[in-house]
């Protein structure tokens, strides 16, 4: 039995503790989840360094889980897009039961080994690509199929899993192991478990768009407007980090389609939207070598 299916003695009477004893237990266990990601900060760095190098070639994400574990990693797919202008083809989540498994249960998906393995050749994987399996037991045959099969055609692997030296740490390439231990509630993995599994998720991918340059200043700068308040919050990110005023920043905005990278080079360079985007590209897509004296040997801190 996997650590986050064994019954903790310490909660077996938790069913008649008063109301603020069973909140402290359950509010320990999140900041233990927490901890246990920081204990393993090293392999989240490994494994970002090793990402980023892929999707710099041009690789994809892909992300691989059932249930809770697959529910969280369908999430931190769908916030790439929006979040960092990330191409959805570029950030995609194969659940075990299909999307509906997002909001039902699909029962026996978990156990399906073949279905992983034709949705990959269906998306052409190659070693270009990057594919995260994520099972908080760390055995789910889903994820094992799909990281075997990742393997075998040269696709960076990770994993994410909760029950270290598990079946599918041993397969991927790079092994994050968060070690939550036994649940409040015996087998709930969506408690702690997955506590851990959404920040180090949190943690890898975002890591991998700092080392892109898509972060500059601690602003997503290549967030897409697109409705009113990313609107309002492009232009707030440009005058925080150009200090113009609101007609100069609406009019950079409005100049090359409310992109936040590009406005801020127009006014710190005082360039048109072609002469900007042409020095952000020459500057391999990063603001801050961008708007550096010299665009000679990009610097390697986003």
């Amino acid at each position: 039995m996997s650590s986050t299916e064994t019954a903790a003695l310490r909660f077996r009477d938790l069913d008649t503790a008063s109301s603020a004893e069973f909140m402290d237990a359950m509010l320990e266990g999140q900041l233990a989840a927490i901890a246990s990601v920081h204990a393993v900060r090293a392999r989240l760095v490994e494994a970002v360094d090793a990402a980023s190098e892929r999707m710099r070639g041009g690789g994809r994400l892909i992300y691989l889980g059932a249930g809770t574990s697959g529910r969280l990693a369908t999430l931190d797919a769908a916030e790439l897009p929006p979040t960092f202008g990330w191409p959805a083809s570029r950030a995609v989540s194969l659940m075990a039961g299909g999307l509906g498994a997002f909001v039902e249960a699909v029962e026996g998906a978990e156990d399906d080994v073949d279905k992983p393995v034709s949705d990959l050749v269906a998306l052409k994987l190659s070693a270009r690509d990057v594919v995260v399996g994520i099972a908080a037991s760390g055995r789910t045959p889903f994820v094992c199929a799909g990281l075997l099969h990742a393997k075998s055609v040269g696709a960076l692997t990770i994993a994410i899993l909760n029950n270290p030296g598990a079946v599918i740490g041993g397969i991927a390439d790079i092994a994050i192991e968060p070690d939550t231990g036994a649940e409040v509630l015996a087998g709930s993995t969506r408690m702690k478990a997955g506590t851990a599994q959404k920040a180090a998720l949190t943690c890898f991918s975002t890591g991998i768009f700092r080392n892109l340059g898509y972060i500059y200043k601690g602003r997503m700068v290549e967030m897409g407007a697109t409705n009113d308040k990313l609107v309002e919050r492009a232009a707030e990110m440009v005058e925080d980090l150009t200090g113009a005023s609101r007609s100069a920043v609406v009019e950079a905005l409005g100049a090359c389609k409310h992109s936040v990278k590009h406005a801020v080079v127009m006014i710190e360079r005082g360039l048109s939207a072609e002469a900007a985007s042409e020095l952000i590209d020459a500057s391999g897509g990063r603001l801050r070598d961008a708007l550096a004296p010299s665009t000679d040997g990009p610097e390697t801190i986003g």
